[in-house]
Formats: structure tokens, C-alpha cells, sequence
């Protein structure tokens, strides 16, 4: 799958081992870590169903991203990146024909 990323600071830490632990800690440097080769080894969203992370579809205000969970409480937090946005017929995200997501940002939504 391919990755992009909200911001070049969010682009920048991801992509450099040592700015993850300096920003996030080593534990959930790790798990981001781990979250996005799983991502990047994905053909597909769909793919990302049978991968430990829980992958799942927000609600509410944040409908339309999606949310991998990190060390508790944190998630990486992302959305789909093709263009348009691939829906089934009942109007829903179509997870099979999601190839590029755009990561937004490692958050705790729950406060």
C-alpha cells in the first residue's frame, strides 16, 4: 500500500527511528513502527483485517479515517488516500479497493 503523510514534521519523525523515540517514547516508537510496515506489506486496506492493530472505521467528527491501535491508549490515526474515494454500493468504504491512505497523525481521541 502506499503511504503518505499529513505533514512533512509527521513524514519526518515516522521516517527516522531516533525522532520516533525522541517524540513518542521507545515502546510506542516500535509500535509505529510496526503499524506501518504492516501497512506498507498490505496490497490492500482489506488486508489490514487479518494483521493484529484492530484496524477500524471512526465515527462521529471523525468519520471517514481510520485508526490502528498503538501502545494504550494511542492510535495511528489515518484516512484513505485514492482519489475518489472508493465506496461499495451502500455507500460505505470499500476496504478491497483501497491501495493509498495518507497517515494524519498518532493521537489518544478518546480524552
Amino acid at each position: 500500500m502506499d503511504i503518505e503523510f499529513a505533514n512533512r514534521k509527521l513524514q519526518e519523525t515516522c521516517n527516522a527511528a531516533r525522532s520516533m523515540n525522541r517524540e513518542w517514547g521507545p515502546q510506542m516508537a516500535k509500535k509505529v513502527q510496526q503499524r506501518l510496515a504492516e501497512l506498507a506489506a498490505a496490497i490492500v486496506l482489506e488486508d489490514m483485517r487479518k494483521m493484529p492493530g484492530r484496524c477500524h472505521e471512526l465515527k462521529a467528527d471523525r468519520k471517514g479515517q481510520l485508526a490502528l491501535d498503538l501502545v494504550h491508549p494511542k492510535r495511528l490515526v489515518f484516512s484513505p488516500g485514492n482519489n475518489p474515494k472508493p465506496v461499495r454500493p451502500d455507500g460505505g468504504l470499500d476496504w478491497s479497493k483501497v491501495t493509498r491512505i495518507v497517515i494524519l497523525e498518532v493521537v489518544d481521541y478518546h480524552d
